[in-house]
């Protein structure tokens, strides 16, 4: 059998005309979005990768941070997280039906599989707003010493947290806030005053012999400094304001730019999932009124599965760096 390519032949595969790998314009520029894309995400993880590694030793523990679920108290670590990821690599398994279901021609079957892929994107942008109002509220509070560093309870007893509301003296005399009926005294830039003072956090710290502190610093077995009773007394004298949650200038969990990448990456993952349900939703119409069933194909479907897909598995790099490692 001859095989050889004749010359008419091999000018036209190389004359410029067909189309790489098949793929249409749509799907090509999809893909260079993409890569570039990729390129993004890749350099903010490698930049919290190499300030994780730079102040190791006061990065918060993950298992610490997130351990909260909807309508549950208790301690979670990573439950509700684990089941956001699940729902988004589930939805991710419902865009590769409709795909699949669009080469078939069969609407309903897309319809139907797109409706599940909105509700599971739906489910986890909701779920990370959650996740953002738990953290910037926090649950149990600390303090700031000048230096910057932050001080966190323990009961010596069970060994387990201790929240500035367990032991946190009152003195009502103290917490006067500089509200704007007050007149003069009322600034528009002054901040809320936390829920304890740090002299009702001190107080009530010396007047319980049972509470401890933690400094944010690891020991060998990647666990919080433990200071004895005489130390804690000592350090506590340190202590400037009182910190309850996060924001992007103080952590009570810890390092300020574990907080700051936190915001920045999840938050940018996070307005990509947005995007791509508003989207999802677009289409969604658009093949319930026939649009693509006139076309006489859903490449439409297929481009933003390729979208869909993409931010699935950023997400799976987020988990891991944030959460798992």
């Amino acid at each position: 059998m001859d095989t050889s390519v004749t010359p008419a032949a091999e000018e036209n595969v190389w004359g410029g005309g067909n189309k790489p790998l098949g793929a249409s314009y749509g799907k090509m520029m999809m893909w260079f979005f993409i890569v570039s894309d990729a390129l993004t995400f890749s350099g903010f993880l490698a930049a919290y990768g190499f300030s994780r590694f730079k102040f190791i030793e006061t990065w918060p523990i993950a298992d610490e941070v997130f351990t909260h679920v909807p309508f549950f108290h208790g301690n979670y670590p990573m439950y509700y997280v684990a089941f956001m990821t699940f729902i988004l690599i589930m939805s991710s398994v419902t865009m590769v039906l409709a795909v699949d279901a669009g080469h078939h021609m069969k609407k309903s079957k897309v319809v139907l599989y797109m409706f599940l892929t909105i509700i599971g994107g739906a489910i986890f942008v909701g779920s990370q707003a959650w996740e953002w109002a738990t953290f910037i509220k926090g649950d149990y509070g600390a303090l700031e010493t000048k230096g910057g560093r932050i001080l966190q309870f323990v009961n010596a007893e069970t060994g387990e947290r201790a929240a500035l509301g367990d032991f946190a003296a009152s003195i009502p005399d103290v917490r006067q806030e500089h509200l704007e009926q007050n007149g003069v005294w009322y600034y528009g830039d002054e901040s809320s005053l936390p829920t304890y003072s740090l002299n009702e956090v001190v107080e009530g710290f010396k007047s319980n012999p049972n509470i401890l502190i933690r400094t944010e610093t690891l020991t060998d077995d990647h666990q919080k400094t433990m200071l004895t009773r005489e130390e804690s007394l000592e350090r506590i004298e340190d202590a400037v304001l009182v910190v309850e949650g996060a924001n992007l200038v103080r952590n009570e969990y810890g390092s300020r730019l574990f907080a700051d990448f936190f915001f920045f990456i999840t938050g940018f993952h996070g307005f990509h999932v947005f995007s791509g349900v508003v989207i999802n939703i677009i289409i969604f119409f658009n093949i319930i009124l026939g649009t693509y069933e006139r076309r006489g194909h859903y490449e439409m479907v297929e481009k933003v599965g390729l979208y869909w897909h993409f931010v699935d598995l950023v997400w799976v790099f987020v988990f891991t760096f944030f959460y798992l490692v």
